[in-house]
C-alpha cells in the first residue's frame, strides 16, 4: 500500500543542531501550502491507486500548521485516494505547540499519531540545541495530549551531547518510560556540515561528540528499552506492542511513497526524485508550470546497496531469498560471502536464510553495511 509524505518547512527558530530544510521566517506561507496542493494534486497518478496506509507531516515545524490548514490536505487527499479506516496519520510537533486550544483544533483533524520532539529533558541541553521549548512543557506536552485521547504517541531523545553524563542519559530515559508514551525515537547527536553546531565545534565554542560516550549511552539506551518493554525495530527506533512507525518502516522496506513539498524526497521502488530546498523557488515554480525537482534511475546495484543500509538497521534483517529473487543469486553470493567475517566475529547473526545484526553489530552498522555493498 502507498505511503504520503509532507513537508512543512516553516519553524520559530533554528535547533543548532539540524540540517533539514526549514525556514524561520513564515513570508509566503499561504502561496507555499497552496502550492503543496497543487503538487499533490499533479502528483498523485504517481501512487499506486490503492488505499493509503499513511501520511506523514515532518518538517519543519507541522504544529505551526492550524487544524483548518491540514483539513485542506485531508480533503485534497481524500479526493484522490481512499484511506484507510486505521491509517496512521503522523504529524511531528514541538512540546511548545501543544496547548489545549491546539490539541482541541486537532482532534477536528484525521491526525491520530504524534511525533514530540522533546530531545531532552535537561534544560542546559535544550539551551544549548537552542530548542524553543522547557522541560516542563515537553512533560505537560504528553500529559496533554494523552488527555486530549491521543494513544498514539512517539517521542524524540538525543544521546551523545556533551557533558551529558550517563546518570543524566538514564533519568532522560526513566521520564520518557515514566510518560506512558507507546514509541520511542534516539538519535545520537551528529555534527551535520554547514549547521550552527558545526561552526560551534569548529571555532571551539562547542565540544565534539565523544564516540565512546555515545556508545555507552546507547548500549544504555538499548537496555532500558528492553527492561521497559520496548522492542528495538530499528537501529534508533523502539515500541510497545503494536505500535511501530508504519510510516517510517516503509521507508526501510522500499515500499513505494510520495514527498509533497520543499526537499521533499519520493521513491517508487526505481526512480528516487527530490524536490528543491527554496521555498521561493519551489512556490514560483509550481505557480509558472516550472521544474522544481530532479530525478535519478537507481541500477540494479544501487537498489541493492539501499536494501542492505536499510534493511540491516532493522530487525527483519536482510532477507537471503529476498536478495535472490528482486537482484539475482550473484548478489546473495556476494552479500554471504561478505558477511562471513562478521558472523564469525558474531556482530552477525545468520538466522535461517536472514542476516541481522547482533547488538555489537549495531554499534558499527554503517560500516558493516558499506562492507556488504556490492
Amino acid at each position: 500500500m502507498p505511503h504520503l509524505y509532507l513537508h512543512i518547512p516553516f519553524c520559530r527558530q533554528a535547533c543548532h543542531y539540524c540540517d533539514f530544510h526549514f525556514s524561520t521566517t513564515l513570508t509566503g506561507r499561504e502561496n507555499l501550502l497552496l502550492a503543496m496542493l497543487a503538487e499533490f494534486n499533479n502528483r498523485a497518478y504517481e501512487l499506486p491507486q490503492q488505499p493509503l496506509e499513511t501520511i506523514y507531516f515532518g518538517g519543519g515545524t507541522p504544529s505551526l500548521l492550524t487544524g483548518e490548514e491540514l483539513n485542506a490536505f485531508f480533503s485534497a487527499v481524500e479526493k484522490k485516494f481512499e484511506v484507510l479506516s486505521d491509517a496512521e496519520i503522523t504529524l511531528e510537533a514541538n512540546p511548545d505547540d501543544l496547548t489545549e486550544a491546539y490539541l482541541r483544533d486537532l482532534k477536528t483533524t484525521r491526525v491520530n499519531r504524534l511525533s514530540i520532539g522533546i530531545q531532552s529533558f535537561r534544560e542546559e541541553d535544550l539551551k544549548q540545541m537552542n530548542r524553543a521549548h522547557t522541560a516542563t512543557q515537553a512533560r505537560e506536552a504528553v500529559r496533554r495530549a494523552q488527555a486530549h485521547g491521543f494513544k498514539n504517541i512517539t517521542v524524540d531523545l538525543i544521546y551523545g551531547i556533551p557533558d551529558l553524563s550517563d546518570a543524566d542519559w538514564e533519568k532522560n530515559l526513566h521520564e520518557v518510560f515514566e510518560l506512558n508514551v507507546q514509541h520511542l525515537s534516539a538519535y545520537c547527536l551528529t555534527v551535520e556540515p554547514r549547521t550552527p553546531l558545526a561552526h560551534f565545534v569548529k571555532t571551539g565554542k562547542a565540544k565534539p561528540v565523544d564516540e565512546e560516550q555515545a556508545s555507552r549511552q546507547f548500549q544504555l539506551l538499548c537496555q532500558h528499552a528492553a527492561t521497559h518493554g520496548f522492542e528495538q525495530y530499528e537501529i534508533s527506533n523502539f515500541a510497545t506492542t503494536g505500535f511501530l512507525a508504519r510510516h517510517n518502516s516503509s521507508y526501510w522496506k522500499s515500499k513505494p511513497y510520495l514527498g509533497i513539498g520543499p526537499s521533499a524526497h519520493s521513491f517508487d521502488g526505481n526512480v528516487r526524485r527530490w524536490n528543491v530546498s527554496n521555498n521561493a523557488v519551489y512556490t514560483r515554480a509550481l505557480e509558472q508550470g516550472e521544474v522544481y525537482f530532479e530525478s535519478e534511475e537507481l541500477t540494479l546495484t544501487e537498489r541493492y546497496n539501499e536494501y542492505v543500509m536499510t534493511r540491516l538497521r532493522t530487525k527483519w534483517g536482510c532477507d537471503l531469498n529476498e536478495i535472490e529473487q528482486v537482484f539475482g543469486n550473484a548478489y546473495r553470493e556476494h552479500i554471504l560471502r561478505e558477511a562471513a567475517t562478521y558472523i564469525s566475529e558474531k556482530a552477525m547473526v545468520q538466522d535461517n536464510d536472514v542476516l541481522v545484526l547482533s547488538a555489537s553489530g549495531k554499534l558499527m552498522a554503517d560500516k558493516i553495511a558499506s562492507d556488504l555493498f556490492y
